[in-house]
Formats: structure tokens, sequence, C-alpha cells
């Protein structure tokens, strides 16, 4: 992988709501890759919170980034499912969005990796809709999932580490919606552990 510039893209778990800049994962992987010898600046990140696929495509279009990134990461569709947005039109946009992130990694497939939507259901917030959240976050993962599977793109599955935080209360954020820090370097442990196998 080239000592390059990593681009994140995503919503409210790429931006990190809920913890400090440092925490985020984005930023945790960047730190975590340092340490194994590789040289990233720090990340470049689209993300906010509460945007689902069109508001990223909108926001990417808008920010006028050169192909040029080592490495780009998508994680997206909390908030078409938590609003819900058709899952067909998830997968068409999702779609669109994995190409843009190839082109932003210049063509190089290698450098791109998508990682999958984690389930709310088992936060403070989510648990009292769980059996209707999990679901249907299940269903939007698995069309992720395939179509990622299919561009030739490296897919990191961390649903199930998110699925701890009834257990691990620590493992979610104050808001009680949100991973913690804490969640989110179990998250780059799985994320660098596929980079560098």
């Amino acid at each position: 992988m080239p000592s390059n510039n990593y681009l994140a893209l995503g919503d409210s778990y790429t931006i990190g709501e809920s913890v400090a800049e440092s925490d985020r994962w984005p930023n945790q992987l960047v730190d975590s890759l340092r340490r194994h010898g590789m040289k990233f600046s720090k990340p470049t990140i689209i993300a906010t919170t509460g945007w689902r696929t069109d508001d990223l495509a909108r926001a990417v279009s808008e920010a006028h980034l050169k192909n040029e990134y080592g490495l780009v990461s998508l994680l997206i569709g909390v908030n078409n499912q938590y609003q819900g947005k058709p899952v067909d039109l998830y997968a068409v946009e999702f779609e669109e969005l994995l190409k843009t992130a190839i082109l932003f990694a210049g063509g190089k497939k290698e450098n791109v990796f998508v990682v999958s939507i984690p389930d709310y259901g088992y936060t403070p917030f989510g648990k009292p809709k769980q059996s209707v959240i999990s679901p249907a976050i299940d269903e939007f993962n698995a069309v992720n999932k395939r179509i990622t599977l299919a561009s030739g793109i490296n897919y990191v599955d961390i649903t199930d580490i998110s699925r701890r935080g009834l257990q691990q209360p620590e493992l979610v954020a104050a808001d009680g919606l949100h991973p913690s820090g804490k969640m989110y370097a179990l998250w780059v442990e799985r994320i660098v552990e596929d980079l560098t196998h």
C-alpha cells in the first residue's frame, strides 16, 4: 500500500458522532497503519451525521476531489434504512458511490474498502425496536456486500462487533446510539487485519 492520502466517505459513523476527533475510526486507522510502518497523512473525511447515499453523493460531487488517494473507505446506508428509504434505491446509489470511490483511488480497486453498516438495534436507543432494526440492517448489508464483492473490492464486516453494544456498554458512546472510541478501536483492528494480510 502506498504512502499516501486517505479518503473516508460516510455518515455519523465515519465522522464519529459523540466521540473525540482522535477517536474517530478513520483517525484511529491512520494511527494504526503508521504503527505498521505505513506513512499516511491525516485522513480527509467527507461525512455528516444523518447523510443517506444521495446526500453523500451530492457532497462528494461538490467537493471536487482529485483521483489521487492511496486509500479510500466507504461506509453508508444506516440513514437510508432509518428514514425508510427503499433498499432497491440504496443498491443503485451505493453502487454509484463505490464506482466513485474506485475513481478516487486512481482506479486501484485494491486500495478501496467498504465497511458494513453497524446495527444500532444493539444500543439503548435502538433496543426497543431491535426486532425491526436488526433484520433491516442485515438486508441493507446483504446488498452492499453483494455489490462490493461483485466489484472486486475488500469488504470489512464489523456488524457483529456492533452487536456487543448492550452486553458491553462501554462500546456505546454517551449518546446511547453511536459507537464509542473503544468500539471504533475494535473496528480498526479488523480493518487493519484485512488491509495488511
